[in-house]
């Protein structure tokens, strides 16, 4: 029998090619990477981190002088979004990150997210995002010629465009040191990856 909506069949395809995608843009060993992880201890680890950022972050947007543009930058894999937890799309977002972005959010914070994702899925990736709750003021994907370059430079190349827009980026937040290295942020908060476990 032939589907009535075919709007449901294209969001279906579009799901499973949008988790197919994020697992080859990950580190070929990521899908057993969890083996050795339990979700809870991540999760609790992840809400330390965000207890340590939260204070911070505080205090900070309350000491902005008038017309500073804020802005805090976020990885995305097994930062914002629960990557590594199973294969899925929507992926849910990492609770403990999501409450301190929308506390920023909430504070007039705008959100960038820099990520070594292909561009092919940056729709997915943005409508996912804004799906769990982020405001999206930013999505930075690697273009074709981006995918040749070491990482953290990229990342780093990133923030400095951000920069370039009039914003001070008052934290930067990521789960690898690719993702914190190079400087550009006034304040780093890594999310453990567990020896690189994690994506």
């Amino acid at each position: 029998m032939t589907s009535r909506r075919p709007w449901a069949r294209r969001a279906v395809v579009a799901a499973v090619s949008t988790t197919a995608l994020v697992a080859l843009a990950a580190p070929a060993d990521a899908a057993t990477s969890t083996e050795d992880v339990d979700y809870a201890t991540w999760q609790k680890d992840c809400q330390s981190v965000m207890d340590q950022a939260l204070p911070y972050l505080q205090q900070r947007i309350a000491a902005a002088t008038p017309g500073e543009k804020q802005a805090i930058v976020f990885d995305i894999d097994n930062t914002t979004l629960e990557t590594d937890f199973g294969f899925s799309f929507p992926q849910p977002a990492n609770k403990p990150v999501l409450n301190v972005a929308e506390y920023a959010q909430d504070h007039g914070v705008s959100i960038f997210f820099v990520t070594a994702r292909p561009g092919i899925i940056q729709a997915p990736t943005e409508w996912n995002l804004e799906h769990d709750g982020y405001q999206v003021s930013g999505l930075y994907v690697r273009g074709l010629f981006d995918l040749f370059k070491d990482v953290a430079a990229y990342k780093t190349a990133q923030r400095v465009d951000i920069e370039n827009k009039g914003y001070d980026i008052i934290a930067n937040i990521g789960n690898s040191p690719t993702d914190l290295t190079g400087g550009h942020a006034e304040k780093t908060f890594k999310l453990p990856d567990y020896d690189g476990q994690l994506s």
